[in-house]
């Protein structure tokens, strides 16, 4: 059973992670990302909705191939969008999203990056709706949406580094997206 291939943009910035790191992959689906960083050794939390993709990933848990790295996979299902936050007080080393937007966890998918640690984010921009799906507004961002994100507020010091950011088309499926890779700054 093999999920997929990972993201090219996890796969260009994933040798930022310290090793072993923890990573928690929001909205994980059936893991194409939490299998391939375990097998790289890293201690993964899986986060779902969908307990039959849930059930891949705990699959991909007992493969010979993370076993042997040293890595971990924790399965936590939870709805991220209907029910309260799911990993209250816990930080990790990165936090990885890719084709995901729900703006209401925003604070806490930021507040989960432990000092010096990573977020990489990748979803759907606007110019989408007009070649496919996903359509809805909502799940859409709007340009330098998701750079804003890390940007201080007037006034602040700097919480985060932007190492990358990307809003832009991409083709092979074709798509439009934003992907940003942050470093959270240590306090002070």
């Amino acid at each position: 059973m093999h999920p997929g291939a990972p993201s090219d943009w996890l796969l260009r910035w994933a040798h930022l992670l310290p090793a072993p790191a923890t990573v928690l992959d929001l909205a994980c689906g059936r893991g194409r990302h939490a299998g391939w960083l375990a097998a790289r050794g890293h201690r993964v939390t899986a986060v779902d909705r969908d307990a039959a993709a849930l059930a891949e990933v705990a699959a991909l848990a007992g493969t010979p191939e993370i076993a042997a790295a040293g890595g971990a996979l924790e399965i936590v299902q939870a709805d991220l969008e209907a029910g309260p936050w799911p990993l209250p007080g816990r930080r990790f080393d990165a936090v990885l999203v890719t084709h995901y937007l729900w703006r209401a966890l925003r604070e806490a998918e930021l507040a989960a990056v432990t000092p010096g640690g990573w977020l990489i984010h990748e979803t759907f921009a606007d110019g989408q709706q007009a070649i496919g799906r996903p359509s809805r507004p909502e799940f859409l961002l709007q340009p330098g949406e998701l750079l804003a994100w890390l940007q201080p507020a007037p006034g602040a010091a700097p919480a985060w580094r932007v190492v990358a950011f990307e809003d832009a088309f991409f083709t092979a499926p074709d798509r439009f997206m934003q992907r940003i890779v942050g470093q959270r700054l240590a306090a002070g």
